[in-house]
């Protein structure tokens, strides 16, 4: 079973990372809009509260858990964005509060889950690890966002491994969601991190190939850059396919960004 011990590290320097970015903001900086159509920066962290919260609930009450399903099914194109409404409408330092408090109790909850215990989700159930990388991949999405609004560039970092994995790993759920056939053979995944260091996955003499860099991977399977953006390079059909729809999300297809220059 996977140790979420390093995952939980990682994701508690991701969270401090975009923490400092907004803890000293102004009260009219958190109205700054993003990257995001009609989310502001308050509306980014108060995402990241709301999820943070369901998942601690998905790990400690699960039948509260199932009641928050139960919402999301009766306003599935709604429920993310109320959510983020109702906590953006929170005075900036409550709403940074919550966010801390719920962060906090979401790690001691994964930390102290039994080995080998699965969580329900919106999607398919996830592993203690599975669940800290999904709040990992998305701490630093929302996070590129608020420095995108900030007008503050954010070096990355080996963390990234995480999201790369995730990505990797949620190839057979990007062609399933957009109602495609899954392709039967594995692909190769070559990308170089930020240190430099050579991250692979897949057979060496597999037919379809993925090759650039983890950066801007990430960027791809978390939709916060257009392909036509990214120097990503795809070897065979499938893997061109997949670069098309790639996310790492939960949900349904998004939306994706538009490329730069483009005409909204």
């Amino acid at each position: 079973m996977a140790d979420p011990t390093p995952v939980l590290d990682d994701l508690r320097a991701e969270s401090d990372e975009l923490d400092r970015l907004v803890a000293e903001l102004s009260p009219e900086r958190w109205t700054l809009p993003t990257p995001a159509p009609g989310w502001t920066v308050a509306h980014q962290i108060a995402h990241l509260a709301w999820t943070d919260h369901s998942s601690a609930l998905a790990v400690t009450d699960q039948d509260a858990f199932a009641r928050e399903v139960e919402k999301a099914l009766a306003a599935p194109g709604d429920f993310v964005d109320n959510g983020a409404r109702e906590g953006a409408a929170k005075p900036p330092e409550r709403l940074l509060a919550d966010w801390r408090a719920g962060r906090e109790a979401l790690a001691d909850a994964l930390r102290a889950a039994p080995q080998g215990a699965r969580f329900p989700w919106y999607g398919p159930p996830m592993s203690a690890a599975s669940m800290a990388t999904a709040r990992l991949m998305e701490t630093w999405a929302h996070g590129r966002d608020v420095a995108d609004a900030l007008g503050e560039t954010t070096a990355p970092t080996d963390r990234l491994r995480h999201i790369v994995r995730l990505g990797v790993r949620t190839r057979d759920f990007a062609f399933g969601v957009h109602g495609l056939p899954t392709p039967f053979e594995k692909f190769r995944v070559e990308l170089r991190g930020p240190s430099g260091e050579m991250w692979t996955y897949g057979p060496e003499d597999a037919t379809d190939r993925v090759t650039g860099s983890a950066l801007d991977f990430c960027l791809l399977v978390t939709q916060r850059a257009h392909r036509a953006d990214l120097a990503l390079r795809a070897e065979g059909p499938d893997a061109d396919r997949w670069l098309d729809i790639a996310q790492a999300f939960a949900g349904p297809p998004g939306s994706g960004r538009t490329p730069k220059g483009a005409v909204r």
